[in-house]
């Protein structure tokens, strides 16, 4: 897909991945870029950037993503490409709290699903439009500290595949970012841990990467390249990469 002349939504976009992608689309020419996020003042900032359009919206309400929809395709047009990017990390095992179980589904998993429930419908009448879900490395591989934060992104990468395979004859296309560290607000004062083992990127080449996958329509995207080769190695012999894991365990815990 070419950016070109589209219109773009993206989550998440007071800072991080969120504010480079949507720097990134309006550099590349996007019609209207709009910068939702909970952080009023983050998303504006952004906006201002790029002359762009800021909303405010809690990205697990299903009600405000349903707004959010409405109102862009009211009052700007159809959304051509829709960037579910908002993301939260919880730590802990099975011990954390129903409460952080609660909130970080809703936020890692069910944002993707309710901005694919209000918006596929009508990209597949239209027969044209994409999602650019981010999940991260976790939901192909795991992560050490978290089980909240493994099992949501795990679920946010099946949800993108899922979609890319029943909508994908409807003109709907779909990819999947999949990084490890990116310096943003959710990795501040963790440069040191195990999702840095590869380097921890600047949010603007991922925002690089992700342009690129959708003008190419690929699916999965992967800034830190290692990643295909863990995941592979993860998939040729899943007893030795629960070894590895267990290794990396021991050292990061």
């Amino acid at each position: 897909m070419d950016i070109q002349n589209r219109i773009v939504v993206v989550t998440g976009a007071a800072g991080g991945i969120g504010k480079a992608l949507a720097l990134r689309f309006a550099k590349a020419g996007a019609k209207t870029v709009v910068c939702a996020d909970l952080d009023q003042q983050g998303a504006e900032a952004t906006a201002a950037e790029i002359n762009g359009v800021a909303r405010k919206v809690n990205v697990a309400s299903e009600e405000e993503i349903k707004a959010l929809i409405d109102e862009v395709e009211t009052e700007h047009g159809p959304i051509d490409l829709f960037c579910s990017n908002a993301g939260i990390m919880v730590p802990g095992g099975p011990e954390a709290s129903n409460e952080d179980w609660q909130k970080i589904w809703d936020v890692n998993v069910m944002s993707h699903v309710f901005a694919a429930r209000h918006l596929a419908p009508r990209m597949k009448q239209r027969g044209f439009g994409y999602f650019l879900n981010t999940a991260s490395a976790a939901g192909l591989l795991s992560q050490v500290g978290s089980a909240p934060y493994a099992v949501t992104k795990h679920a946010a990468v099946a949800l993108a595949e899922w979609l890319a395979f029943t909508y994908g004859d409807d003109g709907i296309k779909v990819s999947v970012l999949c990084p490890q560290a990116v310096r943003s607000a959710m990795t501040k004062g963790h440069e040191e841990g195990v999702a840095s083992i590869d380097g921890m990127l600047e949010p603007e080449p991922v925002a690089d990467a992700c342009l690129k996958a959708i003008e190419e329509e690929t699916f999965l995207v992967l800034p830190h390249p290692q990643v295909l080769n863990y995941f592979r190695n993860k998939a040729e012999n899943y007893d030795r990469w629960i070894g590895g894991m267990k290794k990396l365990n021991r050292a990061y815990k």
